[in-house]
């Protein structure tokens, strides 16, 4: 059934080798994200044990029920729950989850109070906000107050350690300046609580390109890696770094052929807006063969979200239902019914991934 994505966990499994050797020369355990899991095919436990086999040090997740779902899978491994909680997961979260990412004192204070109903403790890892504007508190003296009180006051949870964000909201890069900044609040925390924390996490895939060109500092000691495992595009194709040993191709997108016609490059009438509201732009390189398969931004969230193999294949646009292709350079003729193969970015695998339509199938080369 098409569209359909298989993932190659035997290439998931190489990645997560690749970046954990890597981390492991730097002093840095890796936590392997899974969020790109399905509930359709159950693929959490898969790509969760390719990670594992791979060498990451624990798990994690963004969303309750996945952790939730991979919890009854049987995977017994420590996951940490990556999005900061709402109030009504609390129980769940407790119940689950061995830790999880913290900024708020009132959730903390709710934590604890669920964590000794259950009697348990859960481990904490306290984040800082160092400029990219989403999670975290920004005052150090509060982080600092914060971090102090969940060691003294807040018995049933478990200091783990400290850690930030860099490069999703605020697109800001992890740096030395940013990276020092986190040790430095690490070591005054130890000072003050009179023991060494366990974790200084400084952010994620966005920080693997520090350990390429050694320039992590010394005292950083944990990342939380997803999208550098699953995937590795980005690292390559953006950041321009040699990572010789991360895959691109993890997951591939198949998609089916359903019209091929011959017609003009340039939209013929008053150009308005499109089906989601915008006004693109359209080049006039004349009369182009073109393809269209059954995928859409349903599927992929963005046209520009999936790379053809066949590098003679130009993606010029969608709809809700419709990849449109420019197939007039394919050196090999194209039918209706034939099948196209595609490289998605993260936000095709994890639109893919939500999308009813498109069947995850599970591969080992």
């Amino acid at each position: 059934m098409y569209p359909k994505m298989t993932v190659y966990l035997n290439r998931i499994e190489d990645t997560a080798r690749y970046v954990c050797e890597l981390a492991a020369e730097n002093g840095v355990r890796i936590t392997g994200v899974v969020k790109s899991s399905d509930n359709y095919s159950n693929s959490y436990k898969a790509i969760a044990e390719a990670m594992k086999r791979g060498g990451v040090a624990s798990l994690a997740d963004s969303r309750m029920k996945t952790i939730e779902r991979m919890r009854e899978l049987g995977v017994e491994d420590h996951i940490l729950l990556l999005r900061i909680p709402q109030m009504w997961e609390l129980p769940k979260v407790v119940e689950f989850a061995d830790a999880s990412l913290q900024s708020d004192p009132g959730t903390l204070a709710a934590l604890e109070e669920e964590a000794a109903a259950q009697e348990k403790t859960h481990g904490v890892i306290l984040m800082t906000d160092l400029g990219d504007l989403r999670e975290g508190i920004f005052d150090p003296d509060v982080f600092h107050e914060t971090a102090v009180w969940i060691e003294r006051e807040l018995p049933h949870l478990h200091l783990l350690g400290i850690g930030t964000n860099l490069g999703c909201y605020g697109s800001i890069v992890p740096d030395v300046t940013n990276l020092s900044l986190l040790v430095e609040r690490a070591r005054a925390i130890e000072k003050s609580i009179g023991r060494k924390l366990e974790i200084v996490s400084g952010g994620g895939t966005s920080t693997l390109p520090m350990l390429l060109d050694r320039t992590l500092p010394e005292g950083i000691n944990h990342l939380r890696v997803g999208e550098g495992i699953l995937l590795g595009r980005d690292l390559v194709t953006i950041w321009k770094l040699p990572f010789d040993g991360l895959r691109m191709d993890t997951y591939v997108v198949e998609a089916q052929i359903v019209e091929i016609e011959e017609k003009p490059s340039y939209p013929i009438g008053r150009i308005f807006v499109d089906a989601f509201g915008n006004t693109p732009e359209y080049i006039d390189s004349g009369m182009r063969m073109k393809a269209i398969v059954a995928i859409g931004k349903r599927d992929i969230g963005s046209h520009d979200a999936l790379f053809p193999i066949d590098e003679t294949i130009k993606v010029l646009g969608g709809s809700s239902d419709h990849l449109i292709l420019d197939i007039t350079d394919c050196k090999v003729p194209m039918s209706v019914g034939d099948i196209v193969a595609f490289l998605p970015n993260y936000q095709a695998l994890v639109n893919c991934i939500e999308s009813s339509d498109v069947t995850i199938l599970h591969h080992f080369d």
